[in-house]
């Protein structure tokens, strides 16, 4: 079943998407987390995240985090064809098995600020809920976007960005968040550009991030000391 999260306001959509799923784990607490970042997402992985359980697990919830490329991101350098081939097969693959999670008894979230419209209506006749957030003239940013956070990293300051990954977990942030925080602003800085972080870059920087959560799945690690220990090496 199909939870999806879109609207122009990326920062509420971000935040109510990741809320969402920290009361679905309070309320399941034997729920079977993973998220899912664009880069990671495959036949192999949807199949996953559609048709698998867990032995201690009536369901999984599995967050499909941005799954779609904007415009900008399709667009590479001359040298980046693969790039651009990649980008568009994970969003067409999402789109060709649409049905599958839709039916499947696991929990999906999509989370895929700045939807566009066409889009949106393919995906909502399939879900079971959707939440949409759109920016109002009159808006407060509520908890759960941190913008000190986000702007650490854009400034490729790691002392800050150190310092403001432990005051979020001391305040009771989840690591997953952080990370899906820290990975929308390296896909961000590649679409708008940085002086402070080129193209290049900032594509590293974003396949180190996915490489990160992976590698902290993999081996059991803690993913809070990771992200400390990625922060003091930006």
């Amino acid at each position: 079943m199909i939870y999806l999260f879109h609207g122009s306001d990326v920062a509420k959509t971000r935040s109510k998407a990741f809320e969402w799923i920290e009361k679905a784990r309070v309320k399941e607490p034997n729920l079977v987390y993973v998220r899912l970042s664009r880069e990671e997402l495959n036949v192999s992985t949807l199949l996953d995240a559609a048709l698998s359980n867990s032995l201690f697990a009536k369901r999984t919830l599995t967050l499909i985090d941005d799954p779609f490329p904007t415009v900008r991101d399709t667009v590479s350098p001359p040298s980046d064809d693969a790039l651009t081939v990649s980008e568009s097969s994970k969003s067409s693959v999402l789109d060709d098995y649409i049905d599958m999670i839709a039916d499947s008894d696991n929990a999906i979230v999509i989370l895929a600020p700045k939807l566009l419209a066409a889009k949106a209506k393919k995906i909502i006749a399939k879900a079971k809920f959707e939440y949409k957030y759109d920016k109002s003239v009159a808006h407060s940013t509520e908890r759960g976007f941190n913008s000190n956070l986000v702007n650490a990293l854009g400034a490729r300051s790691r002392e800050r960005l150190w310092l403001e990954i432990n005051r979020a977990l001391y305040a009771g942030d989840a690591p997953e968040m952080l990370h899906g925080l820290l990975h929308w602003k390296a896909r961000d800085l590649m679409e708008k550009g940085s002086r402070t972080w080129p193209f290049d870059e900032a594509r590293k920087l974003s396949r180190d991030l996915v490489s990160l959560l992976q590698e902290s799945r993999r081996r059991g690690l803690d993913l809070a000391e990771s992200l400390e220990r990625f922060a003091l090496s930006v």
